[in-house]
């Protein structure tokens, strides 16, 4: 994180039901809200400045899931997506945006906010998917081969599955191999990326559920050469959601907005204003 970014991004610490969640938050006092969910062995940081830049007009809030970054990761709790579901909307009635918030997720973040949408969809204004999971039918390769990174993991081959994440794999900052070292060793931290993997690979977005928020408007953005969850997935959401619309990044692989910031930045305030 930038100087800029930490001097207007705001860390707190939210207690939920004796979870301790970390959050960044930014633009504070304005009516709408955006909800930022993270990926799979990510967190709130991961984002960059595009909360911060969408501050202007928005509140923006983006949470540490428990498991993950610096929020709890506890051994006792089943890492499923319904779990995941009910904290996120325990979280949003916590800090009292449950009402004009949108959610935009990545990834495993896509699938626990489509599931937020669906059980609650009266509260979501808008939906943003990025490179979701949450209609495979199984772990791809390249997800088998993360999550035995994760349990062993080096410079060499956490750089490796990340420069196969990415459309230029050059372009990997040492620094972001090193700060998922030093999660990933945390306490837990293994367990609880295990755990998840294994639940949200392994089960589905319900489709009669996914069509039932036709009443919120949605974007599928997705990166052209993502090997994670392949494009064809975005075409699925788009078939089931049919308030819908696709946006292709090129150049891009499984997490667009580190790739092309600004582009999905852009995307992402048009789409919401």
């Amino acid at each position: 994180m930038d100087t800029k970014i930490k001097q207007i991004l705001q860390e707190h610490w939210a207690n939920l039901n004796g979870l301790k969640i970390r959050y960044l938050e930014s633009g504070k006092g304005n009516a709408r809200h955006i909800l930022f969910i993270h990926g799979l062995g990510s967190s709130a940081d991961r984002w960059g400045n595009i909360p911060e830049s969408l501050s202007v007009n928005f509140h923006t809030v983006s949470i540490d899931l428990p498991g993950f970054g610096e929020s709890d990761k506890p051994i006792s709790m089943n890492y499923t997506i319904k779990n995941f579901r009910d904290i996120v909307i325990d979280f949003m009635n916590l800090l009292a945006i449950n009402d004009q918030t949108s959610i935009v997720g990545h990834s495993l973040g896509g699938y626990i906010a489509s599931e937020v949408t669906m059980q609650n969809k009266i509260n979501v204004e808008r939906l943003v998917l990025i490179d979701s999971s949450g209609l495979l039918k199984k772990p791809t390769p390249l997800l088998e081969e993360y999550l035995s990174v994760a349990m062993n993991p080096t410079n060499a081959n956490v750089t490796s599955i990340f420069e196969q994440m990415v459309s230029d794999g050059t372009k990997i900052p040492l620094k972001l191999v090193e700060s998922f070292i030093k999660r990933i060793n945390l306490p837990n931290a293994k367990y609880a990326f295990k755990s998840t993997l294994e639940n949200s690979a392994n089960t589905q977005i319900r489709l009669d559920k996914l069509k039932s928020i036709d009443n919120v408007p949605t974007l599928i953005v997705w990166g052209v050469e993502d090997k994670v969850i392949p494009l064809q997935h975005s075409e699925l959401f788009k078939k089931s959601i049919s308030n819908s619309h696709i946006e292709i990044i090129q150049d891009a692989g499984h997490a667009p907005f580190t790739e092309k910031p600004e582009q999905v930045r852009e995307l992402i305030r048009n789409f919401l204003t």
